[in-house]
């Protein structure tokens, strides 16, 4: 449950109008009205709630005793909105652009959450901004009220192009064009250059409708503006991380309990959804897998039926999302003891995950990383194990731009924030070891309460 206005830290705050409302597994949200706040300079409209554990009376009566203490929600604030638009405006002008759109949906949101803390469901969104720093949320029919109540962007339009993929015709329903929302926003005439986001988010419809609207426009690719914009993260954007990461340290521990023969891999994935619910996540922030023996070769794959044996290895990748942000934490598990294959390569994947650890700081060259990543593996001997580089970004998405590759010439900078993802395979098996980090200028800070590389051998 979500109320619009920010909670003001303020001592002698006055709360009216509370309301319990269940949002997930014991867990509660508060619904607040208050009054005799103390002015905030944030501007309001900034989704939150308030979590808590189960609330129990006391039998003999009076105050109720709370489990947990009430908290407010790791969150981007408004301003923090208004600053990215600003900055993706400049940029704008910088390119010699009349304005950006940016686009998404509901897996790939993440170039126009950053902007509007909008997530659609089904159907698809967009943004524009314009030069001068306006802007506009564009949504499918069925999500204007939806965007209005969540987002932070002021100006909603529906467009035809971003309804769901089912294709409803909606005949009665009067819609807008691209061209009332660039009006909308300032942007006027028929010779644009419209600068487009999210390339590969961007669908035949939306394209097609651009151009059908300005035929005379010049639509240029515009990914980089928005790689720009999400590289470095600010202090905000670090503190959803690491909440994030802390809660999915407490579901991957939990999974790690629950390891044994006979217990199938989606029944592991369960309990690893469930804890991440429990504990404060908004979402899963990846398709979440624990998964055995062959699957674990598998660089992308899904958990199955299959029932756990004694002696598996057994790959764990969790993810919990906190507004919008997603980092994982990956490590394989033994059921059992390792026979001396399997630990052999385990160990090797755990060096190469800590010698990459200890290789990142500010001022290098992402590429010479993932460089001298690929001749860590020659020296050693394990070439065969090789699969990917050492390194992709981390934010709104749990991979996402920039990524270290031998061709990366970018420099690291402080806050960048990285999953270290030790990718090794073997010939019946592979396996994982992976966590969300931050670039400093003399190193990288784990953003998961402790240290990933204790090799778990399940007594089973």
């Amino acid at each position: 449950m979500y109320w619009h206005g920010e909670q003001i830290p303020c001592p002698d705050l006055l709360v009216i109008n509370c309301k319990m409302h269940w949002i997930g597994m014991g867990f509660q949200a508060v619904k607040i009205q208050a009054m005799n706040a103390a002015p905030c300079d944030k501007a309001p409209g900034v989704p939150f709630f308030i979590c808590k554990k189960k609330i129990r009376a006391p039998a003999s009566g009076g105050k109720k005793e709370e489990e947990n203490t009430m908290a407010q929600r790791v969150q981007i604030p408004v301003s923090e909105f208004k600053e990215r638009v600003q900055r993706a405006a400049a940029l704008v002008r910088e390119k010699g652009l009349d304005v950006l759109v940016v686009n998404g949906s509901e897996a790939d949101y993440a170039n126009t959450r950053y902007f509007s803390n909008f997530w659609p469901v089904f159907e698809r969104c967009g943004v524009a901004i314009s030069a001068a720093g306006d802007c506009a949320i564009m949504v499918g029919p069925e999500s204007q009220i939806f965007a209005a109540d969540f987002g932070v962007i002021e100006k909603v339009y529906v467009l035809y192009e971003y309804r769901e993929s089912a294709n409803p015709a909606y005949p009665e329903l009067k819609v807008q064009k691209y061209s009332d929302v660039f009006e909308g926003i300032g942007v006027h005439g028929k010779k644009l250059r419209i600068g487009v986001a999210a390339w590969l988010d961007t669908n035949v419809v939306m394209m097609e409708g651009l151009k059908d609207t300005y035929p005379e426009a010049e639509i240029v690719r515009a990914d980089d503006i928005m790689v720009k914009l999400r590289s470095v993260k600010s202090d905000n954007e670090i503190a959803c991380l690491r909440e994030a990461a802390r809660i999915t340290q407490i579901a991957t521990d939990e999974v790690i309990k629950h390891i044994r023969p006979g217990v199938t891999e989606l029944s592991l994935v369960g309990i690893a959804q469930k804890t991440i619910y429990e504990n404060g996540a908004e979402y899963e922030g990846l398709p979440m897998y624990c998964f055995s023996e062959k699957s674990t070769k598998h660089a992308i794959s899904r958990s199955s039926y299959r029932e756990i044996q004694k002696g598996d290895i057994v790959q764990l990748n969790l993810s919990a999302k906190v507004c919008g942000y997603s980092p994982s934490i990956g490590m394989p598990v033994c059921c059992g003891k390792l026979s001396p294959e399997k630990r052999d390569l385990v160990e090797f994947g755990l060096e190469a995950h800590m010698w990459t650890e200890r290789y990142l700081k500010a001022g290098i060259v992402a590429g010479d990383v993932a460089k001298d990543f690929i001749k860590f593996f020659k020296e050693n001997g394990r070439e065969k194990n090789y699969f990917y580089g050492p390194c992709h970004g981390l934010g709104l998405i749990e991979v996402e731009s920039p990524w270290m590759e031998t061709i990366s010439d970018y420099k690291l900078q402080k806050n960048m924030t990285f999953q270290i993802d030790t990718f090794v395979m073997g010939d019946t098996f592979g396996l994982r070891w992976e966590k969300p980090i931050a670039i400093t200028e003399n190193g990288c800070e784990m953003l998961c309460e402790r240290q990933i590389g204790k090799i778990y051998e399940i007594d089973c």
